[in-house]
């Protein structure tokens, strides 16, 4: 795709800087990143649209929007160990990987879960880990993580999701009953092991699939 920095720039520029992301670090690894390479070849003149776009199986990648809304919520540091559920087309265990983070990505569709680590491997993202489950169970072995990011609404917040999440870290999810009521929820584990949880905005994901 020619010029796609210039379209990359312009989307952080118009879509993103402008609705009030304000962390550079995850602002620059929007720049950087080759959206289009994510997305079906047939529908690459969108990648950078403020939209999401379907890649198949009735799953989507998000608008570029709320993936660097979640990630500044998220608030990764360099070296931290971030679980992803619902990897998708890879673009945001991509992002995660752009700041520095060591990236363990659940995929319950085989098909995407394949496609996704193919396209990081060619891309040089060697600190994504994808394996195909049930992302709601989480991935026991390698916890816990600093922070969980979930890209698909659950009726309610999985606990072995909570169990898995380091005290002092964060999980960004999106949680309600339908297409038409969910909440980006973020939930921050203190110390102690409580849970603070509160409601972000109002999003539209598709549903978190537990098996198929």
């Amino acid at each position: 795709m020619k010029d796609w920095k210039e379209e990359a720039d312009r989307m952080v520029k118009d879509q993103i800087i402008r609705r009030g992301v304000t962390n550079t670090r995850v602002l620059d690894a929007m720049r950087r990143l080759p959206r289009h390479l994510f997305v079906p070849s047939h529908l690459r003149y969108s990648a950078y649209t403020d939209q999401p776009l379907p890649i198949g199986q009735g799953q989507t990648i998000s608008q570029p929007y709320i993936v660097a809304y979640m990630t500044e919520c998220l608030d990764p540091k360099v070296g931290d160990r971030i679980l992803e559920v619902g990897t998708g087309s890879g673009y945001q265990a991509a992002v995660l990987a752009e700041l520095g983070c060591e990236v363990y990505s659940i995929e319950i569709r085989e098909h995407h879960a394949k496609q996704a680590a193919a396209r990081l491997k060619e891309l040089g993202y060697t600190k994504v880990h994808i394996r195909i489950g049930n992302g709601a169970m989480g991935w026991q072995e390698e916890a816990p993580f600093d922070g969980i990011i979930v890209t698909a609404a659950a009726e309610e917040v999985p606990e072995k999701l909570v169990e898995q999440l380091k005290p002092g870290g964060r999980m960004v999810i999106p949680v309600g009953d339908s297409f038409f009521s969910q909440d980006l929820i973020l939930i921050q584990k203190q110390e102690s092991g409580k849970t603070i949880s509160r409601s972000l905005i109002g999003v539209r994901f598709v549903p978190l699939v537990e098996k198929i």
